[in-house]
This record gives structure tokens, C-alpha cells and sequence, in this order.
């Protein structure tokens, strides 16, 4: 298998940052036609027929562990899913977006709990540092403090994105990528199939209507979690947390670019706090001083 540097691990993150903040305003357009549990199943759906068509020599090695490491990888992910689409319906989409990003600092938290490993302290800083950032691009000052039931199954949902971050850190160590990526897809495809009988809100699906799940199923999925599942092969889980925490900044830029929304000068300073995180995450301890213990 090829190898990667860090920084070109961190690039693909940088990419698959992109196409999930894309994918906010694709998500927005398919939820007129479809309900959010059919954009989830077809979504994992279509990513997993591309896998199992694009990687049908690879996934010849699977075995019982990577069928172990995708299972819990992918009942991870879907629970995050699962749980932030259910949260939308009860909250804001800035809530929302919010609420998931604030993953990035519980998984330097999750790495420690569970594999009795501490971050860098770099990252701690950088992690605390992009909430801070993401909570000015965010939240809605207007009604700050209303946390209802749709901000806490959006809070669930960001603690198993957390968990399915740490989860992909440890379980990638010594496989196939591509393999185990192909193995948590399938996993997410058959969770949100069952998920989709339990939909009070199934809707006709027709062609026009699968446009949406079916970018989201090659792009924000298929080649994503492949990028995402390859890049933190060769880097740490906090450290990717931080640069995939992106996908909020790219999903508002785009937001304003393309669906015209609003912006102001908070939106700007976050926007300004966070790219100083991500250097932060980036250059390491040159930032706060060399000889630090965690380090």
C-alpha cells in the first residue's frame, strides 16, 4: 500500500472537509422532496454499490477483523447520523451545525478515555480553540441558551461522530484502508435500510428526487470515508478531528456563496479564530513553546 506524509494526509482532510461542507447545500435541496432517513439510505446505498463495484478485488481480504473494525466504525457513524438528522427536525440548522462541530474537542477526550493515550497539547489548544471559532460562525446570539430536544439528539449524534473518529484512528493501524471504509458503508447502508421502514415520512421517490442522495452517496460518501479512512492512517484523531471540523466553515462559505444567506462580523472573526486553529494543529509546538511533556 502507498504511503503518505502527514501534510499529505492532512490535504485530503482538507478535501473531504470540502465535499462535506458541500453537502450541507445539497442535503438542504434533497429534503424538499425526500425525508431525511431516505436521503440516509440511499445515500449509504449508493456508496456501497460503487464500493463493493470500484474495490471488488480488494475487499477480497476481508476477514473477521475487518469485518470487527468496519461494524464498529459503521454503527458509529450511522448512530451520528441517525441522530443529527433526527435532531434537525427539532432545531435550527445553525444549532445543528453547532452543536456537531463541538465533536472536535470531545474526541481528544474520547482517544484518552479509550485507548489511554494523550493528545498533544497542541491539539487540545488548537481543538478548544476551533470551538471557540465555530461557536462565533455559528450559534444564533438571538436565542442563545434554548436547548431543546432537537440540540441533545444533535449532541448524542456529535459524541458517536467523536467516537467513530477515535474508532477509525485505532482500527485503521494495520488494514486496508479502503477495505475497512468499504466494510463501515455497507454497515450504514443496511442500518438506515431497516431505519428507512421505521420513517413516518417516507415520501414518492422518483428520478428527480435521488439527484441529491445519489452526490451525496458518491462524494460525500464513497470517496470520503475512503479519503478520511486512508488520511488518518498516517496522523493522529485529534489532529483530524480539527482539520474535518472544517466541514462547518466550508458548508457556510458555501451557504453564503450559493444560497445567498447573510453574513456579519462575527462570521468573520470566527472565520479568522479558526484558520488560526487550524495552523495552530499544523505547526505544532512551535506555536506554544518547545520541551512540553505531552508532547
Amino acid at each position: 500500500m502507498k504511503q503518505y506524509t502527514t501534510k499529505q494526509a492532512d490535504i485530503m482532510m482538507f478535501f473531504v472537509a470540502f465535499i462535506w461542507g458541500s453537502g450541507f447545500v445539497v442535503t438542504k435541496s434533497a429534503l424538499d422532496s425526500l425525508s431525511a432517513i431516505q436521503i440516509m439510505s440511499f445515500r449509504f446505498i449508493t456508496a456501497s454499490v460503487v464500493s463493493l463495484v470500484f474495490f471488488r478485488k480488494r475487499i477480497k481480504k476481508i476477514n473477521r477483523q475487518y469485518l470487527r473494525g468496519g461494524l464498529v466504525m459503521g454503527l458509529f457513524l450511522a448512530t451520528g447520523f441517525l441522530f443529527q438528522t433526527l435532531g434537525i427536525q427539532f432545531t435550527t440548522a445553525a444549532n445543528n451545525a453547532f452543536i456537531t462541530s463541538t465533536g472536535v474537542v470531545m474526541v481528544p477526550f474520547v482517544y484518552w478515555i479509550t485507548l489511554r493515550k494523550r493528545p498533544k497539547t497542541h491539539n487540545l489548544i488548537a481543538a478548544f480553540t476551533m470551538l471557540f471559532g465555530i461557536t462565533l460562525l455559528t450559534v444564533d446570539f438571538d436565542h442563545l441558551g434554548k436547548f431543546n430536544q432537537g440540540d441533545f439528539l444533535t449532541l448524542l449524534g456529535a459524541i458517536f461522530f467523536a467516537c467513530h473518529i477515535v474508532a477509525t484512528s485505532h482500527y485503521v493501524d494495520d488494514k486496508d484502508p479502503v477495505v475497512l471504509s468499504t466494510v463501515q458503508i455497507v454497515v450504514c447502508a443496511v442500518f438506515f435500510a431497516v431505519a428507512m421502514f421505521f420513517d413516518a415520512d417516507v415520501r414518492l421517490v422518483t428520478p428527480g428526487s435521488l439527484w441529491g442522495a445519489v452526490y451525496l452517496g458518491l462524494f460525500s460518501t464513497f470517496l470520503c470515508f475512503s479519503l478520511q479512512t486512508t488520511a488518518q492512517k498516517f496522523t493522529g484523531a485529534t489532529h483530524a478531528a480539527i482539520i474535518l471540523s472544517l466541514e462547518a466553515v466550508f458548508g457556510s462559505v458555501l451557504a453564503v456563496l450559493l444560497l445567498k444567506e447573510g453574513y456579519n462580523i462575527m462570521m468573520i472573526v470566527g472565520f479568522v479564530i479558526i484558520f488560526l486553529s487550524v495552523l495552530m494543529a499544523e505547526l505544532g509546538e512551535n506555536w506554544i513553546g518547545r520541551g512540553s511533556v505531552n508532547d
